[in-house]
């Protein structure tokens, strides 16, 4: 027990040292490194987390800010914001975490029974055994021994095998077990899949040899091209296949999070949580999309001063702007109404969508009444935020202007400073029922000619310091302006991961599946994406974590400043020589420092290691030799020059728990929100490169994940039963391939770039099969060259009469159906442990041949483009319109776009193919049919494949396309039959007698 609390007591101690390094290098810098403008302030006396300290008496902020000089600042405060009725001021939320209550847990009577005892020491002799050290305050994790084993494990429960009775609040297992389970799939399903898959990759490599081996001498290009392509397939499927051996799924345990950091009736010790809502044109994404994902936030179940909205508006819109102040209007009556009858989801306009029974388990009497009220409110909501819409379609000559008269700031988006307006908040963001409301701040960062501003990683980076700046909540949730939260209980659910005091330590960010609302029911373009949410992320979490998709993500923010995860201790055992002599001692630890140095020295050049450890900045604080205020003035220039010129974002980088200090002065933090925001300030700095969303690919998400796992982190894939959020996906052939060709251009990016896979992060802890998950996901763009070739030879065949395969006997037969039924095997057994279902699949299997011969194939021309070239594409924002017009009309509108040529050209030439080898083989005889079967086996097979391509095409309300394929394929049957009757090849006529045609060869 006194080991125990002694661990207890220097934690608490340990943490305390890093919160007083943070204020000390802030007082220092506040007091020597400002000058007279800002008047210090005393940072030295103990910082209490719970203070809330206010920003701002309401109106817009915005600054203009030299790039070159942080200095030079000046504020513009109008006097009334734009239709902004009622703004209020800001608080700091801190983020207080109770690991454990040692007064609690030791204090309490009862801790002398005879059974505690025996618990106890049951306890020690699992830890023992398990070479793992002892600590109440943390949780047992998976595969070690705990206080109580987690269901589904084997172990004897120590309380069954007592008969005494022990207090409840003393002995609670739910408090003290881990808040997830990791469940693998039972044997019965996984070890099949397995078995079949190693047999498909031995026949597989049969197959190829017996390919390789075998050329076609009157058809060698077919053969040698076709060689190529199949290689490069099996290179392809071994990549994307064994990253899904180890699929998992987890448990979460809600119950136990809310007894252990949210107890009714105390204080609630949940971590505070920053989310950020990316938005850039307001006509692409429309403001009513971006209100009900605010709002949905606004009304998540969990403590209202942990949870802060911040929404960056990368375009400067007015509408935008003023948008977002009609919805912290509504949701002053809309956040109440939720909680208050407990609905899902709480995004309103999904809400009153939904074809339930909205009366099932409502007993309040007042419920159907309120209902109609709040649907009113909304309506008349809706209209408002319409008006505004209308409004904006037009832009005045002299640009927008605010009520008070001042132009907006941001009437040209290219040339404006940075803007905060903070709308809800402590103190004054109030309900209808006088409770508070979570804080929503609006950010527009400073643009201006000359500068790079890195698209949406750039507005993410800015949303990550202006939030450090604020509230410095310890996690951060990313959502895209058309994701909302679906399931109000989504952020206890990553909470039981992050905040696991075993887990949570090197859990870098955890992942949810996206899911989506308004897809037609046979999902044509495989918008849903089932296969890679439902399969590939689920395989991944076992070996270590999902790749990070760019939305519906809670990330750890320390491991987005670029620390490396801690490592845990490994426990050697004493050998026989070193427990029977003790001399060698100084020879060991000498040994050691050696080898200490020499990992230093070797993280200097390895740059998958984080750039800095908060041990060396610790010792770099503390270090002996020098006086504090020297090593204080070290620590802070080397901090700056890695995070930027701001000592308050600086020192709240120390602060591992969050929070903001006490003494921190209103004025000085909303100064240095509005210059972390400046279009300078990432200038000569880490951000982009280790810090922070990474720079270089349009798909930053894949970039920003990849760097954590090469450091050590690991991730978690989390898939509640109710969705966590839910978006919208553009259902359009069109739209939905340039979704595609933008994801494909970002992973082209990657593989051309010093972050490829392939060969970055070599000396880091990235495990081999996570690597090979990141290889085919910035590789897989390049297989749309062969795949485009191989869907080509099959017309090729037809209309030339060669085959690429020669012909084969019966043993080598065998070969060919094996490796097809173990295609088909590893599909089925596939679906069956994942549960996605064969439409689902199968549409996947379609639509990557259509993206592949379309998408992928532009996206390799216009990445060579731009890293060769210098010549770059343009980021095209997805629509994200909403269906007013009917029943998915948007699905068969055709809109064409010259990523459709492809696809196209494919379908024609494999028709008329068909059409050739068919009139051929009547014209030739019955001897003709048997090598005619693989030939339109091969074609079928691609025209299988762009069937639902060919469906895009003949649009329900566009006559047009119809005509065109219709005649397309009429003339392209007119033209096979003229090809078969006159070989090309020859001069011989093989249809009636010249005379008798009258045709002069």
């Amino acid at each position: 027990m006194d080991d125990v609390a002694k661990d207890l007591e220097y934690s608490s101690r340990d943490q305390g040292e890093k919160q007083k390094i943070a204020e000390h290098s802030l007082s220092w810098h506040m007091s020597h490194g400002q000058g007279e403008d800002v008047v210090p302030s005393n940072y030295d006396k103990e910082v209490s987390l719970n203070h809330i300290p206010l920003l701002t008496n309401g109106p817009l902020v915005s600054g203009e800010l030299s790039a070159a000089s942080p200095e030079r600042l000046s504020m513009t405060s109008p006097e009334a914001g734009l239709g902004v009725k009622r703004v209020c001021p800001l608080p700091y939320a801190a983020a207080n975490i109770r690991v454990g209550d040692p007064g609690r847990e030791f204090g309490s009577p009862g801790f002398g029974k005879v059974a505690w005892k025996e618990r106890v020491d049951g306890w020690k002799m699992k830890q023992e055994k398990n070479g793992a050290p002892m600590s109440v305050s943390h949780a047992p994790s998976e595969g070690r021994g705990g206080l109580a084993p987690s269901e589904g494990r084997g172990g004897v429960d120590i309380d069954a095998s007592t008969d005494v009775i022990m207090d409840e609040t003393l002995l609670n297992d739910e408090a003290r077990q881990p808040l997830s389970r990791k469940v693998s799939l039972p044997s019965s399903r996984i070890n099949p899949y397995r078995m079949v898959i190693v047999l498909r990759l031995i026949i597989l490599c049969i197959f190829l040899h017996y390919r390789i081996t075998n050329p076609v001498p009157n058809a060698f290009a077919l053969w040698l091209i076709s060689v190529i392509c199949e290689i490069w397939f099996a290179i392809s499927w071994i990549l994307d296949q064994f990253p899904k051996w180890l699929p998992v799924n987890r448990e979460t345990y809600l119950d136990r999070l809310a007894l252990r950091y949210d107890r009714e009736g105390e204080p609630s010790q949940l971590a505070a949580v920053d989310i950020f809502v990316s938005t850039v044109d307001p006509l692409k994404e429309p403001p009513l999309v971006t209100a009900n994902t605010v709002l949905s936030i606004l009304a998540v179940d969990y403590p209202v001063d942990k949870v802060s909205c911040y929404v960056s508006d990368d375009g400067s819109a007015m509408l935008t702007f003023e948008a977002l102040s009609e919805t912290s209007e509504f949701a002053r009556k809309w956040v109440p109404f939720c909680k208050k009858y407990n609905i899902e989801p709480r995004a309103p306009e999904w809400y009153f969508a939904q074809k339930i029974d909205y009366l099932k388990d409502k007993v309040q009497p007042s419920f159907v009444k309120d209902r109609r009220a709040m649907k009113r409110e909304y309506e008349e909501f809706k209209i408002r935020v319409n008006a505004l819409v209308a409004k904006a379609q037009k832009v005045p000559d002299e640009g927008w202007i605010m009520q008070d008269g001042t132009p907006w700031p941001g009437n040209n988006i290219r040339d404006h400073p940075g803007m905060i307006q903070v709308f809800l908040g402590h103190s004054g963001g109030l309900d209808t029922e006088g409770n508070e409301l979570p804080r929503l701040v609006y950010v527009s960062r400073e643009k201006r000619p000359g500068f790079q501003h890195h698209k949406k990683a750039g507005a993410m980076n800015a949303l990550v310091r202006v939030s450090a700046v604020l509230t410095n909540g310890p996690y951060l949730l990313n959502l895209d302006c058309d994701h909302y939260i679906n399931n109000s209980k989504a952020l206890r659910e990553a909470m039981c991961f992050l905040m696991d005091p075993n887990l949570g330590k090197s859990v870098c960010y955890v992942q949810f599946p996206q899911r989506f609302d308004g897809i037609d029911k046979s999902d044509r373009y495989a918008n849903r994406n089932t296969v890679f949410f439902d399969i590939n992320l689920r395989g991944l979490d076992g070996i270590q974590g999902p790749v990070y998709v760019g939305t519906g993500c809670v990330f750890n923010r320390t491991a987005l400043y670029g620390y490396e995860p801690p490592v845990k201790p490994k426990h050697k055992k004493p050998g026989l020589f070193s427990s029977c002599f003790g001399g060698s001692q100084k020879k060991s630890s000498g040994s050691s420092k050696k080898d200490s140095s020499k990992k230093k020295s070797g993280k200097q050049l390895d740059p998958t290691v984080p750039i800095f450890n908060l041990e060396d900045i610790e010792e770099g604080v503390e270090g002996a030799g020098f006086d504090d205020e020297k090593s204080l003035l070290m620590s802070q220039m080397s901090l700056e020059k890695r995070f930027g010129q701001s000592a308050v974002f600086v020192a709240s980088t120390l602060m591992e728990n969050g929070g903001v200090p006490q003494s921190a002065a209103p004025e000085i933090l909303l100064k240095e929100a509005i210059h972390v925001i400046s279009c300078g300030y990432e200038d000569k700095t880490d951000w982009g490169n280790e810090i922070g969303w990474i720079y270089g690919s349009v798909t930053e998400d894949i970039l920003t994940g990849f760097k954590m796992h090469a450091r050590g982190w690991r991730s978690i894939y989390c898939m509640p039963q109710r969705p966590a959020f839910k978006g919208s996906a553009p259902i359009n052939l069109s739209d939905r391939l340039n979704q595609v060709l933008r994801w494909a251009l970002g992973s082209v990016e990657i593989l051309l770039s010093r972050h490829c896979p392939i060969w970055y992060g070599y000396g880091g802890r990235l495990k081999w099969l996570e690597r090979f998950a990141y290889v085919n996901t910035t590789i897989y763009p390049v297989t749309a060259i062969p795949l485009l070739a191989y869907c080509t030879l099959p017309a090729v065949c037809l209309l030339t009469g060669k085959f690429i395969i020669p012909q084969i006997s019966n043993f080598a037969s065998i070969w060919f159906i094996s490796l097809f039924l173990s295609i088909f095997a590893t599909g089925i057994l596939e679906m069956r442990w994942s549960g996605v279902g064969i439409d689902e699949w199968w549409r996947n299997e379609q639509f990557w041949v259509i993206g592949g011969v379309s998408a992928h194939l532009f996206a390799v021309f216009q990445g060579l483009l731009k890293v060769l070239a210098g010549i770059d594409t343009n980021f095209t924002v997805t629509s994200k319109a909403s269906d007013e017009e009917g029943d998915f009309a948007e699905l068969y509108m055709f809109k064409w776009t010259t990523l459709l040529i492809p696809p196209t050209t494919l379908l024609i030439i494999n028709l008329v193919g068909v059409v050739a080898g068919i009139s051929y083989a009547i014209n030739s005889g019955y001897q003709s049919w048997g090598p005619l079967f693989g030939k339109l086996f091969f074609a079928f097979w691609v025209i299988i494949h762009l069937y639902p391509f060919l469906k895009g095409l003949m649009g329900r309300q566009n006559r047009t396309p119809t005509i065109v394929v219709v005649w397309s394929i009429l003339l392209a049957s007119i033209f096979s039959l003229l090809w078969v009757r006159i070989d090309p090849f020859t001069t011989r006529v093989t249809g009636p007698d010249v005379e008798q045609c009258g045709i002069n060869c």
